[in-house]
């Protein structure tokens, strides 16, 4: 309802900004394909040729200074990766031809378990730390200059369009008539065919990059969807989506070594890119933007005023995984400590590469094509995400080690049969992370309710249950310390917590405690 009353007070709606459901369709997503080198028209030697060319009087006196360096570095560890934290790094040159647009690039000469060189513009005093880099040009950007704004009568755009014309990239700036630079601004879209009456909902969160050779811009859209760049274009632009989110978590796994994904949003001019994604656009692009927008709802939902629970830790890393169907909670990055041997049987070929970035949740999207079972899945998994913020890492090690050997041992069995050493773990764990699930997909999608999960042995049910008598989620999540480890204990937690409601509770356990 808030969405179509917005929509008819034109609130968060531009009203001259056409969704476009055509853009980008045949985008590829795959490798990036480089052509030749090109000439780098700010490189500091020449901006200072383009500067004396456009004001030869001046050019004795006014000296154009390095404002920032391009550079890449080799990190050959995640230790390593952390110490260019705050860096915006992208995995392919910045001063190539691109032939074909892709996601991702590995460098041919960097081995394919390896983190490939990752490129950036830094300034030029920067404290470089103890990691292979190298410097591959002294640049200057003049929005980056003191220099440029201190000296009057010069028109350091006109320089900078010199220089584009004097190394041979004309074929990059757009006709004369339209060359006034212009802050890159647009709207990032994806529809849910379920909710919000399959009309196109903003992309939450998500940081959108642009750039012309070295000249780089970033930012997060809104909750709508909306972006305006920081900086001013003149030239045609590569825009892309990063998927790290303003609510701190990041998607990653793009079958190369990087913390998050990156989706092409190919080359386009300096006004910006409009794009709406929907299920027939390209998968991944899809997934990811179904997946994003899930978690930022699911953050948002955590708040003291809505479901009041725990948020997950600071920094999760999601990885998708198209090719499995499985899902999982892993938290190895903040600190679970998982046996690579059981894990290797759970995520198979794909194991070798946590030893490099360190997952939180696992997301299997196989068979899962709709938006609304991303949802679900995504919601579940961050529910587990929020109980691992509450409980810490030995309770967590005890139940993700028994639920993967489960997996393992059975041949696919999900959650094993109950028996054997810490399923109590498993019990609570599965019982909440589906309760949650269940209870948001109800709260998008409406219909009848769910009751995800209400075939397995630890009946998550119960818990729709419990809150039918009076006894709310943030309540039940509020007892979910690591002391509750089994559904008898939670059952006794409750009675505790709410003794008026104790022969209620008692019934609706003991009618699923022998089965």
């Amino acid at each position: 309802m808030t969405l179509v009353l917005m929509s008819c007070s034109g609130k968060g709606i531009d009203p001259g900004l056409e969704l476009d459901y055509q853009y980008g369709r045949n985008l590829s997503h795959e490798k990036i394909v480089l052509g030749a080198r090109l000439e780098n028209p700010y490189k500091t030697e020449n901006i200072t040729k383009a500067f004396a060319a456009l004001y030869p009087t001046k050019a004795d006196r006014v000296e154009v200074r390095t404002t920032d360096l391009y550079v890449r570095f080799l990190p050959k560890s995640e230790e390593e990766l952390a110490l260019l934290q705050g860096l915006r790094l992208v995995d392919h040159p910045l001063d190539f031809e691109i032939l074909e647009e892709g996601d991702w690039y590995h460098d041919p000469e960097v081995p394919d378990d390896m983190m490939t060189w990752q490129y950036a513009v830094v300034p030029h005093d920067f404290d470089f730390p103890e990691i292979e880099y190298e410097i591959i040009d002294e640049c200057h950007i003049s929005e980056n200059s003191s220099q440029t704004r201190s000296e009057e009568g010069i028109d350091w755009e006109a320089v900078e369009r010199q220089a584009y014309l004097m190394t041979g990239n004309e074929g990059y700036l757009l006709p004369e008539t339209k060359a006034e630079k212009i802050s890159p601004s647009g709207r990032i879209t994806v529809v849910d065919e379920d909710a919000d009456g399959g009309k196109p909902v903003g992309v939450k969160g998500v940081r959108v990059s642009c750039n012309s050779f070295v000249k780089m811009s970033h930012t997060y859209t809104d909750e709508d969807g909306y972006y305006t760049m920081e900086h001013k274009f003149s030239a045609k632009l590569r825009y892309r989506l990063v998927f790290e989110n303003v609510k701190g978590f990041s998607i990653g796994f793009n079958m190369i070594l990087v913390p998050a994904s990156t989706s092409t949003l190919g080359k386009s001019g300096p006004d910006g890119v409009n794009i709406t994604v929907t299920k027939d656009s390209e998968t991944k692009l899809f997934k990811r933007c179904a997946v994003n927008n899930a978690a930022y709802d699911y953050y948002t939902r955590c708040s003291t005023d809505d479901l009041n629970m725990a948020l997950p830790p600071r920094g999760m890393r999601i990885w998708l995984f198209h090719k499995l169907q499985a899902s999982s909670a892993l938290m190895m990055h903040h600190g679970a400590v998982m046996d690579m041997t059981v894990v290797s049987s759970f995520l198979g070929d794909f194991a070798p590469l946590i030893q490099v970035f360190l997952p939180d949740l696992t997301i299997g999207l196989k068979g899962r094509d709709d938006y609304a079972s991303i949802y679900s899945e995504v919601c579940h998994e961050l529910a587990h995400a929020s109980h691992f913020s509450k409980v810490g890492t030995d309770y967590w090690n005890k139940y993700i080690i028994y639920v993967l050997g489960s997996y393992v041992s059975s041949g696919g069995m999900t959650y094993g049969d109950g028996t054997g050493v810490n399923a109590g773990y498993c019990e609570i764990g599965e019982m909440w992370a589906y309760h949650m699930s269940s209870k948001m997909y109800h709260n998008r999608y409406g219909g009848e309710y769910p009751y995800f999960g209400s075939t397995f042995w630890f009946h998550p049910h119960i818990l729709r249950y419990i809150e039918e008598k009076g006894i709310e989620s943030w309540e039940i999540f509020s007892l979910l310390d690591s002391s509750i480890n089994s559904r008898d204990a939670l059952r006794r937690a409750l009675v505790a917590y709410s003794p008026d409601k104790s022969d209620q509770i008692e019934h609706i356990f003991n009618r699923y405690m022998q089965l």
